[in-house]
């Protein structure tokens, strides 16, 4: 059975959403199917460091892969707490600088 946050999703949104006891990922479709754009990751602190959140990445990648996608894209909020460490897992994952403005950071890798 899907969360609460799942069912809110899929009844509010376009988003989809990857589950497990580790945590979750959120992510969307972009520029008519050719870009998937990871909005959130969240791993439980007892499950990071395991790469649990790459490997919720790649699971997105490997289903936007099947969609067609051929680029991803992430971002950061430099002013949120913790920010650091969500650049730090974008580059870690090969993602490279795109652009930065205001108060976002994106983050761009082929897939």
């Amino acid at each position: 059975m899907a969360s609460f946050y799942a069912q809110y999703l899929m009844e509010r949104t376009d988003d989809k959403i990857i589950e497990s006891e580790k945590g979750f990922a959120t992510y969307r479709y972009l520029n008519e199917g050719k870009t998937v754009y990871v909005i959130d990751v969240y791993v439980q602190p007892e499950y990071r460091r395991s790469h649990a959140a790459t490997d919720f990445v790649n699971e997105i990648a490997r289903i936007a892969k099947i969609a067609g996608c051929v680029e991803m894209l992430g971002t950061v909020v430099p002013s949120t707490k913790n920010a650091t460490l969500s650049i730090k897992a974008l580059l870690v994952y090969d993602m490279t600088l795109q652009s930065a403005a205001d108060n976002l950071i994106i983050f761009r890798k082929e897939i």
